[in-house]
């Protein structure tokens, strides 16, 4: 089911509703009511007008009625918002990443797809000396390990498959103790240097894992679809739509040196707007996350500018970074991180967003004549248990990730002041900072603009009350009730 145009002004139900759950209330599957344009002065519910019981099953659970004045009001706001995105998009847009002179350095490099065809013992004495690894540990181009006094080593025949030495055979030689070992009829990555002398121009530089993760992913994919059903589907698609803005978009607009912070904001309000219309609706609930999201966004931005300048952080703290300036010295790498901020707070921001709305929702559903202020302490009780799981979830996700980095650390003895004082700690102490700061100001935010909302509308008694005594609509449309 795709999103609704206006889930309030339809005469008849787009889908048929959910089943009623066991300790569901009946209410709670669907709005039956009077229709707006139908016959008025029945009692909702009844047949009148078309002899239609009209039950509102959204698919994206029950919603109480948004009057057209508070539409028209958000409307206001998110369609000059939506617009601006729109020509932010066509501005910017790059046409695809900028052509540059390959390196042969890390990433940079020219591969193609090899297979290993034998595999033999070696005495690893006999290692002929050119294949050995210059100085600095970078591995010699189709050269192997670095020999050792003795032990068995492997010799491996690999095969090119791709490109234009398809067929070509290389050899490569593997320690007994290298982290990377190869085996008879395994799909590798070699990396091809075509200056390089010609015994020397491939060499294995990784394994092939393209089955695996495309399992994975398969299994993540049918997953999702048979729990969520299509919710699950257009999820999927909304997360195919986000990896499109971010490849097709975001990374080659910073390539073409367009500022990444106007980029990433550009981008991650594409993405927002496309993932929570697409997987939520088009209705006023979702329109209060997106705004939610948007103003914790903005808190976000101006958050990681500041203490991005304040602290002195580059940006460029690593091989991928220095290899990154030096194709592209035009990048503001400062810039970078603080796009990396933004757009990696984005997906937290989405699920908490959504969720306080949707809490303020059943609340108000629950307990029609709720105040703002009844609603508001009612759901940032929910949110508080939210930030808690939320910013612990963030601080050990980017704890993980950096895990190595803190061994390092640990092994050189060195004390928590210094290590939070580097600036590979401190970029990952400042994104993780600011991303909690915006997540836990976003709830506040949006249960205050959902409760305002919510309780500002005023629809009629026959919209806003639910039939009582009576069993669930079963139909979708056409269905008249007995009597």
């Amino acid at each position: 089911m795709g999103p609704l145009i206006s889930c309030d002004d339809l005469p008849v139900t787009t889908s048929p509703p959910p089943p009623t759950e066991p300790n569901e209330p009946t209410g709670h599957t669907g709005h039956e009511h009077a229709s707006h344009g139908h016959a008025a002065g029945g009692p909702a519910g009844h047949s009148h007008g078309h002899g239609h019981s009209h039950g509102h099953g959204h698919g994206h659970g029950p919603a109480a009625p948004v009057s057209k004045h508070l539409r028209r009001v958000i409307s206001a706001v998110l369609i000059p918002f939506a617009a601006a995105v729109f020509v932010g998009l066509v501005v910017l847009w790059p046409g695809g990443a900028p052509a540059h002179q390959r390196t042969g350095v890390g990433f940079d490099r020219q591969t193609q797809q090899g297979k290993v065809v034998a595999l033999a013992d070696i005495d690893c004495k006999s290692v002929n000396a050119a294949q050995v690894p210059p100085p600095g540990g970078a591995p010699a181009p189709g050269g192997a390990a670095q020999t050792s006094p003795g032990g068995a080593c492997k010799r491996a025949t690999v095969e090119v498959g791709t490109g234009p030495d398809k067929g070509r055979v290389f050899f490569e030689i593997v320690q007994p103790g290298a982290p990377r070992q190869l085996e008879k009829g395994q799909e590798v990555v070699v990396a091809y240097a075509p200056d390089a002398p010609r015994d020397l121009q491939y060499s294995v530089i990784d394994l092939n894992r393209k089955f695996p993760m495309a399992l994975l992913a398969g299994i993540f994919a049918v997953a999702v679809v048979v729990v969520g059903r299509m919710r699950g589907l257009f999820a999927l698609i909304a997360l195919v739509v986000s990896f499109g803005v971010l490849t097709l978009f975001i990374l080659p607009a910073i390539l073409q040196g367009s500022n990444p912070l106007v980029v990433a904001v550009v981008g991650a309000s594409a993405i927002m707007l496309i993932a929570l219309y697409m997987c939520h609706g088009l209705t006023a609930r979702t329109s209060v996350a997106v705004l939610g999201t948007l103003v914790s966004l903005l808190l976000i931005g101006l958050l990681g500018s500041l203490f991005i300048d304040w602290a002195f952080l580059s940006g460029n703290t690593d091989d991928n970074t220095g290899l990154i300036h030096g194709l592209y010295p035009d990048i503001d790498m400062s810039g970078l991180l603080l796009a990396g901020v933004i757009i990696g707070s984005l997906g937290v921001l989405d699920d908490v967003t959504v969720t306080q709305t949707s809490a303020v929702w059943e609340l108000h559903q629950a307990d029609p004549k709720m105040g703002s202020r009844a609603l508001y302490r009612a759901a940032i009780r929910i949110g508080r248990d939210h930030i808690a799981s939320v910013v612990n979830t963030l601080v050990l996700a980017y704890a993980g990730a950096a895990l190595p980095l803190l061994l390092l650390f640990s092994i050189a003895n060195s004390s928590m002041g210094t290590v939070a004082n580097s600036e590979l700690v401190a970029e990952e102490i400042v994104r993780t900072l600011v991303g909690s700061i915006g997540l836990v100001a976003s709830v506040p935010v949006t249960t205050a603009l959902a409760a305002l909302v919510v309780s500002a509308d005023r629809p009629g008694p026959a919209a806003a009350a639910p039939v009582t005594g009576a069993p669930p609509a079963r139909g979708g449309r056409g269905r008249r009730r007995k009597r």
